[in-house]
């Protein structure tokens, strides 16, 4: 089946919804989504979105600027974040106005709570700057923007996977589509095509990421030839539940909760005197696993406590209610009572498709543009998050620049004319789902994948060494093998979710050797990137960013600097 829009969106979460919501005001929109929209990654979002509002405490944009600048370890392009920085407080009225029940306080403001990272007078004390809703800040703001969406004519199609995102004479031409229920294959044909399809987590074994969240877009455009920046940052959050790894908010610390050891130490003290366990989130990473490893971990296991038995009850009740919740259930644990069990989880990804600040997909580290593709939010680096994101930007970064690359697709679309998606293109896409289809081996997705998941846990996670990544690249290329063998039991059209895995896993594997590499080629420590054999960070050489482009099967490296408006780097003491 054949489609025509203006604009196609790939992803409903905020940056996806944002975008079309803006988009939606000159000419048709159609969002393509792999889950029901309010099921969209976003959800999963706790603690807050970072503005300087200064409701509870005296704060101020510049100072948000410059934590979110040192948080990068100072790879963030600076003239992004003061974008950022700038708009939040828009953004946040924006959203108050679009129906976001955020918390109040008692004049009935929108409520402030601590977070990491976030500091008064550049750095000297911790401040009040995560808005929040409860601790469902992502939900509230998904489901005002999505009925936003609805009431604007935005039309969904939810349960379609994207197989192929066409480009041709250095233009985007549109989207084609798996429709999940029927086996059908679609195709999109738009003026302007945005990718907001989220981050890659399901690369590692323990992540706090849906199980959509397999980074199909970034690695399509990969083979297109379209370069990925800055793939070896990857953010662990240091408190994930122990086991499944879900998400423990940096709230609970900015409620009063501690980080303990096994000899009662609120050991953070230690790491960073002046904000303790409000530090950073690749810093309390390396904190925790560095108390694991030296034998502070709980009883000799391999996690350390989060406790907030001195966070008042009716605090956890009111604000940190989905985590009470979280450990009620996955471990029998009420945290008024006992500690709780938590290791840093695989989160976030900084890295990304290269941008501008208007959404405009980079197709080299010059800057020129792919004519009509677009990208935001976590599939996107802009990049305001460096080798570091702080926490409460994701959020912000998703509606910041979510919107502007809807106002981008506006003033872009007045000049465009449509094209139409070639009918080589679309047989391509059939031939490829059959031959998978009928592909004959002995392996199975669901196991190469949790090889590659593992693999990628032990040898690139918080540590990393040359040899450890040498050997992981070996193993990856190992599974891309392996995953040449798999065959599938379902030959069936309806709902085949085999198919689908074996598809995700692709990109998985694609998408590991670029983090790999990524991190083997940058000899530093800077930020999420620790490598314990080069463990000083060198801005003599590395400060700039890494775009890796894939010609031929083979991984090529170039570099762009690291735009410098207003802080210059400096150590990174808190």
């Amino acid at each position: 089946m054949k489609h025509h829009y203006d604009t196609v969106i790939i992803g409903s979460g905020l940056a996806g919804l944002r975008a079309a919501a803006e988009a939606s005001e000159h000419g048709s929109v159609a969002v393509l989504t792999k889950l029901y929209p309010t099921r969209s990654h976003s959800t999963a979002a706790q603690g807050g979105i970072g503005a300087a509002l200064g409701n509870e405490e005296p704060d101020s944009p510049e100072w948000h600027f410059y934590d979110t600048a040192k948080g990068s370890d100072f790879l963030g392009d600076q003239d992004a974040i003061e974008v950022m920085c700038e708009d939040a407080i828009r953004t946040i009225v924006e959203l108050e106005h679009l129906g976001v029940p955020f918390s109040r306080t008692s004049e009935g403001k929108i409520a402030q709570r601590r977070f990491g990272g976030h500091t008064r007078d550049f750095g000297k004390a911790a401040v009040r700057r995560a808005c929040y809703s409860a601790d469902r800040t992502g939900h509230a703001i998904l489901f005002a923007l999505f009925e936003q969406s609805e009431l604007q004519g935005v039309n969904f199609f939810p349960e379609f996977h994207v197989l192929d995102i066409v480009i041709e004479n250095e233009r985007c031409l549109g989207v084609i589509a798996l429709e999940i229920s029927s086996g059908e294959i679609h195709t999109f044909s738009a003026k302007a095509t945005l990718i907001a399809s989220g981050g890659y987590g399901k690369v590692f074994r323990t992540t706090s990421n849906a199980y959509a969240s397999t980074g199909d877009c970034l690695s399509i455009l990969f083979n297109a030839g379209i370069p990925l920046e800055d793939m070896e940052f990857f953010q662990f959050h240091p408190t994930g539940l122990y086991g499944p790894g879900i998400l423990i908010t940096e709230g609970a610390r900015g409620e009063g909760g501690i980080l303990i050891n096994a000899k009662g130490e609120r050991f953070m003290e230690r790491y960073a005197p002046a904000i303790k366990d409000l530090a950073p989130r690749d810093m309390v990473s390396r904190a925790v696993m560095t108390e694991v490893r030296e034998g502070r971990g709980i009883n000799g296991r391999d996690y350390v406590y989060l406790d907030l038995r001195q966070v008042p009850e009716e605090v956890i009740k009111e604000r940190l209610p989905e985590i009470s919740t979280f450990c009620k259930i996955y471990l029998g644990i009420d945290p008024s009572g006992k500690p709780i069990p938590v290791l840093p989880t695989a989160h976030y990804a900084m890295g990304g498709i290269p941008t501008d600040v208007d959404g405009r997909v980079l197709k080299d580290e010059r800057g020129s543009v792919i004519h009509g593709l677009y990208a935001a939010g976590e599939a996107a680096c802009v990049s305001v998050h460096g080798a570091n994101r702080l926490g409460c930007n994701s959020l912000l970064d998703t509606v910041v620049f979510g919107r502007r690359a809807g106002m981008a697709i506006n003033s872009d679309l007045r000049n465009t004319e449509k094209g139409s998606i070639p009918q080589s293109m679309i047989d391509k896409a059939g031939d490829e789902i059959d031959s998978l289809k009928n592909r004959t081996g002995d392996e199975q997705a669901g196991t190469v994948r949790n090889e590659l998941q593992s693999a990628m846990t032990d040898k690139c996670s918080v540590f990393r060494t040359e040899q450890d990544l040498s050997d992981l690249a070996g193993k990856i290329n190992e599974l891309k093998e392996k995953s040449k063998k798999i065959e599938l039991k379902d030959k069936g059209k309806i709902f085949n979710t085999e198919l689908l895995e074996a598809i995700e896993l692709d990109h998985l594997i694609n998408l590991a050797g670029a983090i790999t590499h990524s991190a083997l080629q940058r000899r530093e420590s800077r930020g999420a990137h620790f490598r314990e054999d080069f463990s000083e960070r060198d801005d003599r050489k590395w400060l700039k960013h890494t775009f890796v482009f894939k010609t031929d099967d083979r991984l090529e490296f170039k570099y762009k600097p690291v735009t410098i408006t207003q802080f210059q780097p400096e150590e990174r003491k808190y």
